[in-house]
């Protein structure tokens, strides 16, 4: 068997393995030095894959495990513990129906678990984009631009802190579910958001943390269908992430919206997010968010040019969303597409209010619409000044390009 296409069925099968050795072990880093182990049988061992990779993987991890904590005296209970929970589990491995769900639950147990509100929101992601998406230590450190031992430190730190506080690896109870969601869906967001547009670095986007944090998204509305939060924000990442092909050229400079070649758009995911929007929206109760946000992305879908965008209505959508989540970056969104309507001046008036009030003083995006909003009231003199401002802020290398390229244009 090729080595590629064990390295297929480790990216597509590694989480939910690791999510059941997890809760056989009790031990993210036993599980993981389990994985591993794993897979090297694997590799050794495949001429052709099995019919139940998955099944053979937590096989063969659960007796790796079980033979190390069996080399340690001191964990000669725990080893009698899990040989008896190995011979139950290993009553249910070959039927497929049963695998399907157990797996299933396990995966949602160890999301909850990496998003348990007693750590902190960073290591939050840190652990999610480790255990549950897969990439390495080196690729997580990457996205915090940390150096890799530090990030190695920050996940054993926090691994042993869920040991340590006995933090329960299990799915919240359901009166506690919709708290618990919220803090799951914030980090499946932020992992998004990092991969859509970096805070800082030399790529625009990171794909693999795009593509992940969809890949989570579905995971959750599979495990609780019917959520409006998590079908909304599946759909604001599909409907954003379909414009990934045209937001940058081929050296990586920034296509603006208005720019875009919209034939390049993925019009498979435009319909996905479309109707994953529609069924958020016919949800009982007030939409999140997510949803609102989701909306707002679903007209910028659906406008064949840019001229034919409903800014109008995408207005009313930012205003609604000024209400569920008061925010000062919100409040400049809702000032750009202001502009649109009633003109710079009259978004120039609610970017000053903003300015004035230093909530985003470290800001980039603030000096930088402010400086466009100048430029197209034709006072191109102090549009200039504001756009060096903003080139201070600013971190991501392709953002300073474009900041650069505007006072350019400026003389």
């Amino acid at each position: 068997m090729r080595e590629g296409e064990i390295e297929q069925i480790f990216r597509d099968e590694a989480g939910r393995v690791l999510a059941t050795l997890i809760r056989l072990v009790g031990d993210f880093e036993l599980a993981e030095e389990a994985l591993q182990e794993a897979f090297a049988a694997a590799v050794e061992q495949w001429a052709e894959a099995p019919a139940n990779p998955r099944a053979w993987l937590v096989n063969v991890g659960r007796h790796k495990a079980i033979d190390r904590i069996g080399r340690q005296m001191r964990f000669r209970a725990k080893h009698r513990d899990l040989q008896v929970e190995a011979a139950v589990a290993s009553q249910v491995l070959p039927s497929p129906a049963t695998e399907e769900d157990d797996f299933g639950d396990d995966m949602l147990r160890l999301i909850f678990t990496c998003c348990h509100p007693a750590l902190s929101m960073e290591t939050r992601v840190a652990l999610t984009l480790r255990a549950i998406c897969g990439l390495d230590t080196q690729s997580v450190a990457r996205a915090f631009l940390v150096n890799e031992e530090t990030m190695a430190q920050r996940l054993v730190r926090a691994k042993r802190k869920i040991r340590g506080a006995r933090i329960p690896y299990e799915t919240p109870a359901a009166d506690m579910l919709d708290e618990r969601l919220d803090g799951v869906l914030a980090v499946i967001y932020l992992v998004f958001s990092e991969g859509y547009a970096g805070t800082s670095g030399a790529q625009l986007i990171r794909e693999d943390l795009s593509r992940e944090a969809i890949r989570l998204g579905r995971l959750l509305d599979e495990l609780l269908p019917a959520r409006e939060p998590v079908r909304g924000l599946l759909a604001l990442m599909l409907l954003h992430d379909s414009r990934r092909a045209a937001r940058a050229n081929a050296e990586g400079d920034i296509i603006l919206l208005e720019d875009q070649d919209r034939s390049r758009w993925d019009q498979t995911q435009i319909a996905e997010g479309l109707r994953l929007v529609e069924q958020a929206l016919q949800a009982p109760g007030r939409p999140s968010a997510y949803t609102v946000q989701a909306a707002i992305a679903a007209l910028h879908a659906r406008a064949p040019q840019h001229e034919d965008t409903d800014w109008p209505q995408i207005v009313g959508l930012y205003e609604v969303l000024l209400r569920l989540q008061p925010s000062p970056v919100i409040e400049l969104n809702h000032a750009a597409a202001v502009s649109m309507v009633d003109g710079a001046a009259r978004a120039l008036d609610l970017i000053d209010a903003l300015t004035a009030r230093g909530e985003l003083a470290g800001y980039h995006l603030l000096p930088a619409v402010r400086a466009n909003l100048l430029n197209r009231l034709g006072r191109r003199e102090e549009a200039r000044d504001v756009y060096r401002a903003a080139l201070a802020l600013a971190r991501l290398e392709p953002e300073r390009r474009l900041i650069r390229k505007r006072l350019a244009d400026l003389g």
